[in-house]
Order: C-alpha cells, then sequence, then structure tokens
C-alpha cells in the first residue's frame, strides 16, 4: 500500500522537473519578466523563488539558502518517516503529493541557488495566487488532504487500555 506514496511522489517530482525544463528551455521563459500569455487567465511567467510558500523565509545569502535546503529536507524526511507508518491510502496520496513537491523544489534550490516559478492564474488582471509552480500545487493539494483527513475523517483509537475499576 505504501507504494502508492512513493509511486506518486517519484511522478510528481519527475513531472515538476520535466515541466520546469519545458518552460524554461524550449518554451524559452528563463529570466526574470519572462512570460508567455496561454490563455486569457494563464500565464506563463518566470520567477526565481528565493523563499518559501507566499513569499516567506527569503534566502538573501548562500547560508540561508543552505540553511533552507536543510529545513525542507528535514521536512522530506519527516514525510518519508510518516509514509513509512502510515496505512491509510488517502493518507499516503496526501503525503506521496507533499514529498514528490518537496523534492522537486529541494532540487531547484540546490541546482540553482531559487526555486523556478512559472503559473500565473489571473482573473482581470488580479493574480489569484502567487506564481507558483507543479511542487507547489501538489504540496498545497496533499497539505489539504492530509488536514481533510485529520480534521472530519480519522476514527478515535480504540486500542486505548482502560483503566481497572476501583476495588
Amino acid at each position: 500500500m505504501r507504494k502508492i506514496a512513493i509511486v506518486l511522489a517519484l511522478a510528481v517530482f519527475a513531472f515538476d522537473q520535466l515541466v520546469k525544463y519545458w518552460v524554461t528551455g524550449p518554451m524559452g521563459i528563463d529570466y526574470p519578466g519572462a512570460e508567455l500569455n496561454v490563455l486569457p487567465i494563464f500565464t506563463l511567467r518566470f520567477v526565481q523563488n528565493f523563499g518559501v510558500s507566499l513569499g516567506l523565509l527569503q534566502a538573501g545569502s548562500d547560508t540561508a539558502r543552505w540553511a533552507l535546503v536543510a529545513m525542507t529536507a528535514l521536512i522530506a524526511t519527516g514525510v518519508a518517516v510518516w509514509i513509512r507508518r502510515e496505512t491509510q491510502k488517502p493518507e499516503l496520496i496526501g503525503l506521496g503529493l507533499v514529498l514528490g513537491g518537496a523534492l522537486g523544489n529541494i532540487v531547484d534550490r540546490i541546482r540553482f541557488g531559487y526555486v523556478v516559478d512559472y503559473a500565473d492564474l489571473h482573473v482581470f488582471g488580479y493574480s489569484l495566487f502567487m506564481v507558483f509552480n507543479l511542487a507547489d500545487a501538489a504540496i498545497s493539494i496533499g497539505v489539504v488532504i492530509l488536514l481533510i483527513r485529520a480534521l472530519f475523517t480519522r476514527e478515535p483509537k480504540t486500542d486505548v487500555p482502560v483503566e481497572k475499576a476501583n476495588a
């Protein structure tokens, strides 16, 4: 059952790296400010993300960059350990999405010093989100799955020992 998480993580990682290559390579959207309007609500736009989600924890120095790599690698390791212990399929799917996305962004940060973001969804000139990538989307969807399962569907543990009655 855990194989689903590993296969999903590897698929997300591979597809994320492939799309980033396609956007920055053959599409030529490979420098800050480069963009291609694909649909009225979707633009491919090159952004160098030196931070994490929502622009938090900006890595303004080489030391900060490697600290961010270490922190995200530690989180990814924690997710991998969770996968080994998890038995529920929905949680394994969520964890696989999170792990694959984390690995994709870690590789970018190691290779370039930043994460390549390219997807810009917008309506009437207003961006719905910050520019993001497939790895970011996978992480977000995975976290939502895990939160929904944790808050609304998990069964309470029934193997808790019951205290003996007073004699």
